[in-house]
């Protein structure tokens, strides 16, 4: 039993490693195998909580790892691939001091959502992988259509670093994929989310990531207004 209750906690600090090992790729430039080892630091994060509830091995400790673990992978790595793509673009600022908002906002969110017992069953603000995808999907987008370059602006950036940290904490409710059962009345907009999402997918491949990310908050904020 003792070992059983830290299996979850071995996919947690393979998501740590992923993350430390992405930044280090940035580091060197090379921002495509950074953006893979953060999606498989995401599905490691999936597999954490999957795991502890199948193995029903929940813990305070496998909580606080976990928020430490998206730190680093969902945190500060999406802070240098940003950092990367404003290279040359700030004039005189230096873009380290552009980017600083996106790891400072991201704790903060971690740190609310641990003390938060309202997003049991929802989100209130932008979770940080999202944040983190959005941006880290851009390398594997301008691999795909190297003229999205042309948009990768310092306005458009600043506008994507800072509007997204301050999504983070802002108190917008955004709908969890989170099943208690399959009925599709119950489940109505999970589903249809679920099927757009995989027709972008066919279509456009690593270009659908933001604009998956946009339509999830787009969504969740109409709801949010017409309720």
């Amino acid at each position: 039993m003792a070992l059983k209750k830290h299996i979850p906690n071995l996919f947690t600090i393979g998501n740590l490693i992923c993350g430390f090992i992405a930044i280090y790729h940035t580091l060197h430039g090379d921002l495509i195998i950074a953006a893979y080892l953060m999606g498989a630091a995401g599905l490691l994060d999936f597999l954490d909580g999957f795991v502890a509830r199948l193995l029903k091995v929940n813990s305070e400790l496998g909580k606080q790892l976990d928020s430490l673990a998206d730190m680093v992978t969902f945190g500060v790595l999406p802070g240098f691939i940003m950092l990367h793509l404003l290279q040359g673009k700030a004039g005189m600022i230096d873009p380290i001091y552009l980017i600083l908002i996106i790891p400072a906002f991201s704790a903060l969110r971690l740190a609310k959502f641990n003390i938060d017992t309202r997003q049991s069953n929802s989100f209130l603000g932008v979770p940080t992988p999202a944040t983190a995808f959005f941006i880290g999907s851009f390398p594997l987008a301008l691999s795909q259509y190297p003229q999205l370059e042309a948009f990768m602006t310092l306005p458009i950036l600043l506008i994507i670093t800072f509007g997204f940290s301050l999504l983070m904490v802002s108190e917008i409710p955004l709908f969890a994929l989170k099943f208690k059962n399959f009925a599709f009345q119950e489940n109505k907009l999970q589903f249809i989310f679920i099927f757009i999402s995989l027709i972008l997918v066919l279509i456009l491949k690593f270009l659908s990531i933001p604009i998956i990310i946009l339509l999830y908050i787009l969504i969740s904020t109409i709801k949010w207004i017409a309720n």
